[in-house]
């Protein structure tokens, strides 16, 4: 406000001079004199009237400065934040690599997927089966079967080009799951209430269990391999005496399933899984 009103001060100061200067030169009949006046005067009572905008225009330019450098300042502690993670995310890693090459570590190999279409669907029933078809390349008995968002079942029957597919909501069927959170393990099995849910049993109550965990495949069942998402928690509820009542969302809407996928994936052999333990192979 300070600025604004030197300006006009300015301006009427100058105005003031110019229109006696003007009336001077009138009385002496000196139009001269008028004519320089105006040249002198015009020029600087345009300058001081745009004086004050000048004024704004250079404090707006220093405060857009100054966000400027705080903004920058800022981005640049991200910046170095992230390359620290990045550092210790790359040290986690190398130890990592280090410790598996210590004891020569090697993971099963999850192999390849391929797209297959679904010919049928089987909702209605406690039941809960797919028909697929493969095409030249038959299905194989206990062969996984995934969704992008998840796991959808096993191949169960094989017949030339067809199989059936045993979704994982069959109240005969049973996935050895892991909670992602605290890796604690059980089985997951269909509800038979429907594909909307399915349980995860055999977690003992001092487990912590929470609403919102992610499970996934532990791959401890000769059949599916680690990793594959199953579902989230819903509800933890008291069971029984020993463990919990687990309840969860699939992570698969059965519901719109036209394709899936068949995992190409070796499980272990069957004579391994039904071997007694004193016997030898």
């Amino acid at each position: 406000m300070d600025e604004r009103r030197t300006g006009w001060v300015l301006i009427i100061v100058l105005a003031g001079q110019l229109v006696y200067l003007a009336l001077q030169g009138a009385r002496a009949g000196n139009t001269l004199l008028e004519s320089l006046g105006l040249r002198l005067l015009g020029p600087a009572a345009r300058t001081v009237a745009n004086l004050p905008q000048d004024v704004a225009g250079l404090g707006e330019g220093m405060r857009t400065r100054s966000s400027l450098l705080d903004e920058n300042r800022r981005l640049r502690r991200e910046v170095e934040d992230l390359r620290l993670r990045l550092l210790q995310l790359n040290d986690v890693q190398g130890e990592a690599l280090r410790l598996g090459a210590a004891v020569r570590h090697a993971s099963p190999p999850l192999g390849r997927i391929r797209a297959v279409d679904v010919v049928y669907a089987d909702h209605a029933s406690w039941l809960r089966t797919l028909v697929i078809y493969a095409g030249d390349r038959p299905a194989v008995v206990n062969q996984p079967v995934l969704s992008a968002n998840g796991l959808v079942g096993r191949v169960v029957t094989v017949a030339g080009p067809y199989a059936k597919v045993q979704l994982i909501t069959d109240r005969a069927a049973s996935v050895g799951a892991m909670i992602l959170r605290t890796r604690r393990q059980g089985i997951v099995r269909g509800s038979g209430r429907g594909s909307g849910t399915i349980e995860l049993d055999f977690v003992p109550l001092q487990a912590d269990v929470r609403p919102g965990d992610a499970v996934q495949t532990a791959g401890i069942d000769g059949v599916y391999p680690r990793g594959i998402p199953i579902g989230t928690v819903t509800s933890v509820n008291q069971g029984g005496q020993l463990f919990h009542s687990i309840q969860l969302a699939p992570a698969v809407d059965f519901g719109s399933l036209d394709q899936v996928y068949l995992l190409d994936y070796e499980p272990v052999p069957q004579e391994l899984r039904e071997t007694a333990p004193h016997e030898r192979p």
